[in-house]
């Protein structure tokens, strides 16, 4: 290897004002650890993305900044832009002041000493490194009962996506430049990396439980982040409908003419129970449909306004450190 590269690690935040001075202090312990083990270097810091927090987390990146300005720096978005587009604004300010960028979230379920081998990984030539859970021990029932269901039906509908793997991974700074050109604004990076391609690779660690605070994914956002998931990725169920549309067609013709023999029979006394079941079973039918339609047409309606992903207010950075 030779000279050590400069990494920059991206941490979106939202109301993490509990964990926050935790995270700070555990990522200097392995940045240190790895400058002095010459895998990275000393212009490497880490950026922390205040997505528009309703407590003192920015303030505590300001203080975190002010008290050691060569290694924390800090983006302020101009209100809450959601998970996926904090990621985003944090990677594109860094992509030209690094070698490397790894995105974690603040929480500490991640586990911070995997870094070691996803910078051994890199230096090994690949371009991505995902970071893959390899249980989920921690999680309840319902959890990864929900969580494992997603990524196979994701599969299952054709998206490319790393089973077990969320936002925590490394990219190159070819990979962050290839990113940029991504302008969709229905964001799932889970979906938009692996499409980038480059060698890559994956590790594996133990996913810890929260160091403190609440989870910002409740089941709702869970639910609406899987519908985006699939619906950005996806055509399938659009196909579907035709499918299911088809099919009800033959049922149809194949229910006309059993109605045709039992009127021809002298059996023509239909029961209001399997009438109404039929009517709201193709009602039902329907409205999946037409919402499934209107899923797709919603995205259709944000993409053509072409509105920012995100706003930047504030962007503290040493720029003596700068490459």
């Amino acid at each position: 290897m030779s000279t050590p590269e400069i990494l920059y690690m991206v941490v979106p935040c939202y109301n993490e004002e509990e964990v926050l001075h935790e995270t700070a202090k555990r990522l200097k312990e392995k940045y240190q650890s790895l400058i002095e083990m010459e895998l990275i270097s000393e212009k490497s810091r880490v950026v922390f993305v205040n997505d528009g927090s309703k407590d003192k987390t920015w303030q505590i990146i300001q203080e975190l900044h002010a008290a050691d300005p060569a290694f924390f720096s800090g983006v302020n978005l101009a209100h809450n832009a959601g998970h996926q587009n904090a990621v985003l604004a944090g990677l594109m300010s860094v992509k030209e002041l690094c070698d490397m960028a790894i995105t974690m979230d603040a929480d500490l379920q991640d586990d911070i000493n995997t870094i070691d081998a996803m910078v051994e990984k890199y230096y090994e030539g690949n371009q991505v490194v995902y970071g893959v859970r390899s249980a989920r021990d921690t999680d309840t029932f319902f959890k990864k009962f929900t969580a494992e269901s997603f990524y196979k039906f994701m599969k299952v509908m054709g998206a490319d996506v790393v089973y077990n793997h969320a936002d925590f991974r490394l990219m190159s700074r070819r990979v962050l430049a290839e990113l940029a050109n991504f302008k969709e604004v229905n964001l799932f990076l889970r979906g938009m990396v692996p499409l980038i391609g480059f060698q890559s690779c994956s590790v594996y660690y133990e996913r810890a439980e929260r160091f403190a605070g609440e989870s910002k994914y409740p089941l709702k956002k869970m639910l609406a982040f899987a519908i985006n998931g699939i619906t950005s990725f996806s055509t399938k169920p659009l196909k579907l409908i035709t499918t299911v549309g088809i099919v009800m067609s033959i049922l149809s013709v194949i229910a006309f003419i059993w109605a045709f023999i039992v009127k021809i029979a002298g059996h023509s006394e239909l029961g209001w129970s399997s009438t109404m079941c039929s009517i709201w079973l193709i009602g039902g039918l329907q409205l999946l449909g037409l919402g499934i339609i209107g899923e797709y047409v919603g995205k259709i309606y944000a993409e053509v306004k072409q509105r920012p992903r995100y706003i930047i207010a504030d962007f503290i950075n040493d720029t003596d450190a700068d490459i």
